[in-house]
């Protein structure tokens, strides 16, 4: 075997070493995808399309409701496998494995919420549908593994189409288990196919692959940018959901302890490996010490070890390649305020991090971290907020924290991102649109128009003249 680069997991020829990052032992080995693999998946979900298509909407939203059975029915196991592949506490998990549940529910029952439109014309009437694509191909990542690839599988099932998933080589093991389930639950085969390999050989031939009509990628924006030229050879349909570096905006009028005790968790949630994540927290000047002094407390006291001990609120970083780079961001212009704690000895650990004060070129203001890293810059009334936070490349989410609520909507309006609260930290909801702008991305899922991401409109022409 030989050390991946870029986060991958060990490989060999024909096989991926799957690690836990806890322990940083041997999970499990998995056969490794290349582009024969994916050719032969792509093959089988075009095989399967023209029945899937065809099959009653009321039956189809069945067989989803089924699926959703057997992932209840596998909760726990999914939950562990997703705690143990992905280093996250056993709790985060099994509420994550709740919403992937709970998404494929939402879009069982919008199989038949797709509506056309009647268009009186000259001669005749036309009307329009909403047709599947076909083959869709679903690239996700490793930070929220099944959940994410079910914000995707769910509606383009629900659509018509069928799927080609390729999860993250890093975490596949709950996606294999689905694919399990959604075949045991009565899916026909070949509706859903999951291929394990890595970015440069499965992903990049199913991005290529001319009978794949469309992509939908999480991901980071490095990433997105290839695929997104890649795709334009075939001219495919493609959803990026890219990086972030959202702002966390805290006014002097706040409630500033609240908005203190919640921000540890708009940032190491998931140790900070999450898109989402309000990296930039960005505090009026008058009230910067008070602010820090509730942060403190609320840093130090997060509980940071074993993913299976129920009292444990942080899991490590995914590899060792993650922590090396979470760690290059700290000093050089970046004090560390305030820092937890974190285990010694085997898994990829890095301790809940503030740094404070930051200089204005540093890396850490700027670049996604995707780890469990905050920096802390003040500002200047409303304008300077503004500006802070609209000071970057991404535009994913964010929060404002102000009693004025005026004040909270006029800036929430103002800042160029997809997903934004007031008062809060909450960037998802299944019945909400999700997604970026700028360098974020581009589509949205989830929410009632997720399904339109997944088919086109096709507009029939009836004579009714008769000539």
């Amino acid at each position: 075997m030989t050390k991946g680069t870029e986060g991958t997991p060990l490989m060999e020829d024909t096989a991926l070493a799957v690690l836990e990052p806890a322990t940083e032992a041997l999970l499990a080995s998995v056969p490794r995808a290349g582009a024969d693999e994916v050719d032969v998946a792509v093959a089988a979900a075009r095989r399967a399309f023209p029945a899937w298509r065809d099959v009653a909407p009321a039956d189809r939203a069945r067989l989803l409701r089924r699926v959703v059975e057997a992932m209840e029915g596998a909760w726990d196991e999914l939950a562990l496998l997703e705690a143990r592949n992905a280093g996250k506490p056993l709790a985060s998990a099994r509420g994550e494995i709740g919403m992937a549940i709970e998404v494929f529910r939402y879009f069982a029952g919008a199989v038949e919420r797709p509506h056309g439109e009647t268009i009186p014309v000259a001669d005749g009437v036309a009307f329009t549908e909403r047709t599947p694509l076909g083959v869709v191909g679903l690239i996700t990542p490793w930070n929220f593994p099944l959940n994410i690839a079910c914000w995707k599988m769910a509606p383009a099932l629900a659509a018509g189409n069928t799927v080609v998933l390729k999860p993250a080589e890093l975490t596949p093991l709950t996606a294999l288990r689905f694919a399990e389930l959604a075949l045991d639950a009565g899916l026909p085969e070949g509706v859903v196919n999951v291929v394990v390999g890595t970015g440069r050989e499965a992903g990049r031939r199913l991005v290529e692959h001319p009978d794949v009509a469309k992509i939908a990628f999480t991901g980071s924006t490095a990433v997105g940018r290839e695929i997104a030229q890649r795709a334009a050879a075939t001219i495919k349909r493609v959803t990026l959901e890219l990086g972030g570096k959202s702002a966390n905006v805290v006014f002097a009028d706040a409630d500033v302890e609240a908005a203190a005790l919640a921000a540890p968790w708009a940032v190491f949630d998931n140790a900070g490996q999450d898109c989402c994540a309000r990296s930039r927290i960005l505090v009026e000047r008058s009230v910067v010490d008070e602010f820090l002094s509730h942060l403190q407390g609320a840093v130090e006291a997060i509980r940071v070890g074993d993913p299976l001990d129920p009292t444990t609120e942080m899991g490590p970083l995914i590899s060792a390649q993650q922590r090396e780079r979470v760690a290059a961001f700290v000093g050089d212009g970046a004090e560390v305020a305030i820092q937890g704690r974190a285990p010694e000895g085997p898994g990829f650990w890095f301790p809940p991090t503030v740094l404070w004060p930051v200089a204005d070129d540093h890396p850490a203001r700027h670049e996604e971290i995707f780890g469990p890293v905050a920096v802390v810059v003040p500002f200047d009334g409303e304008a300077d907020a503004v500006r802070l936070a609209n000071d970057s490349i991404y535009g994913l989410s964010g929060s404002v924290w102000t009693r004025d609520g005026a004040k909270g909507l006029r800036v929430a309006r103002a800042l160029e991102s997809g997903n934004l609260s007031i008062n809060s930290n909450s960037s998802v909801r299944l019945t909400t649109p999700f997604g970026g702008f700028k360098q974020s991305g581009y589509g949205r899922e989830l929410g009632p128009h997720a399904t339109d991401a997944y088919t086109e409109v096709k507009t029939i022409y009836i004579n009714t003249e008769g000539k």
